[in-house]
């Protein structure tokens, strides 16, 4: 009824890949200022954004590609260069956008995608989801990508209370900070989508 092995492979790429403690000063870079209920709200809003992206791509996700030619090298250089726009954003403090844009922006991307549910993560889904046998196999592989999910959403969740703790001053100097381990992301994503074009010709 439940294959552990399956289960245990595929929880810990996901949050290799994924990173819930790599994530959090993220998000508390880009929901700094707003109200708790609100921050929350963005918590899981991102985290059903991420399931829903995720779900679609470990059920039709070869479907989607082939239909629209796009290779998972492309998928890789396109979500590189959104999350370095953001980290550019970070880095010089620009704040001045409208809020209710902003919330919407910041729920959706990037943190539910390319964030959470990126290239590597749906890859990851769409092979395991492909190389797994029968009832026993999908169920386990399915119960890894819920579990995930709700990692992601508790460590989000009470991240918050780091902001009470640091206050305005820590929060920039996290904002900051943040900035650069998005780009730094942002570009090896970019690199491996650029070395496996290349690899590929």
């Amino acid at each position: 009824m439940f294959d552990v092995a399956v289960f245990g492979s595929l929880f810990l790429t996901l949050f290799v890949i994924m990173d819930p403690p790599g994530v959090t000063p993220i998000f508390l870079a880009l929901t700094a200022g707003r109200p708790a209920k609100v921050q929350r709200r963005m918590a899981f809003q991102a985290v059903c954004v991420a399931f829903g992206v995720i779900t679609v791509f470990g059920l039709v996700g070869h479907q989607i590609l082939d239909y629209l030619h796009v290779s998972v090298p492309a998928l890789m250089i396109a979500g590189g260069l959104l999350l370095l726009l953001i980290a550019l954003d970070l880095l010089t403090g620009k704040t001045d956008e409208p809020k209710q844009t902003k919330d919407v922006n910041v729920a959706l991307v990037p943190l539910g995608m390319p964030l959470l549910a990126g290239p590597g993560a749906i890859v990851s889904v769409i092979l395991a989801v492909q190389d797994a046998e029968g009832f026993k196999g999908q169920f386990s592989v399915w119960t890894a990508i819920l579990a995930m999910h709700i990692v992601l959403w508790l460590v989000m969740r009470y991240s918050l209370v780091i902001i009470r703790v640091i206050k305005d001053g820590g929060v920039v100097l996290v904002t900051r900070l943040a900035g650069m381990m998005l780009s730094a992301i942002a570009v090896q994503q970019i690199i491996n989508g650029v070395t496996q074009v290349i690899q590929g010709s």
